[in-house]
């Protein structure tokens, strides 16, 4: 009776937290995101290089403009990165959740959604003003800061796994603002290493079962 008794209120815990949580989000999706991540950091990189040759060596920061062609590819380049991002993140998602008979858009998926963007659309704003005040060297430490406290914020409705990813990425935007000559690196290591390790981990954990 005791047994019975306890499988009930384990059963009963499990509901309300699949009620309460998105946990069907994508291993593969993270991975996907993080090769992305590299591929726009190394394009970044040779678009960087190409315009240290044209106008010689020094502070790119000093050369690379908004109006600049440079700029523009760059800004391109992450555009793609994070559209490519989120189309495969949605699609290996719905995948996954029609697998499991679930559907994508219900209540759990919402509050991941909101708690999600509300730090994300912060620090997007912050990053545009950064940039119109030509504070160019900062734009990548915030972007992963803000990122970072997105998953975080997002974590308590979803796998906690995203919580560590978070944690993790601010701390490498923490000190890609200590380390301000190695923003690219930090950037691709944040974005590109850190989903491709935790996204395995996610895939490994969740998705093979």
């Amino acid at each position: 009776m005791d047994d019975k008794y306890l499988q009930d209120i384990s059963e009963i815990k499990n509901m309300m937290n699949k009620s309460s949580q998105f946990i069907s989000l994508s291993g593969l999706g993270g991975i996907m995101a993080g090769i992305y991540a590299l591929i726009g950091a190394f394009i970044a990189h040779i678009l960087i290089e190409n315009n240290n040759n044209n106008y010689g060596s020094g502070n790119y920061d000093k050369i690379i403009t908004l109006e600049s062609h440079t700029f523009k590819l760059i800004v391109l380049t992450a555009l793609l990165v994070l559209v490519l991002s989120i189309a495969t993140a949605i699609l290996l998602t719905y995948n996954k959740t029609k697998r499991g008979g679930e559907t994508v858009w219900n209540s759990s998926s919402k509050r991941l959604l909101t708690n999600f963007m509300i730090p994300l659309v912060t620090g997007g704003i912050f990053g545009l003003l950064l940039l119109r005040n030509g504070s160019y060297g900062l734009i990548a430490p915030v972007t992963l800061i803000f990122y970072g406290l997105s998953c975080v914020n997002a974590s308590k409705y979803t796998l906690r796994d995203v919580r560590y990813l978070g944690i993790t990425i601010i701390i490498i935007g923490l000190l890609a603002t200590e380390f301000s000559g190695y923003a690219l690196e930090f950037w691709a290591l944040g974005f590109g290493i850190c989903h491709i390790v935790y996204g395995s981990m996610m895939y490994f954990k969740y998705d093979r079962n």
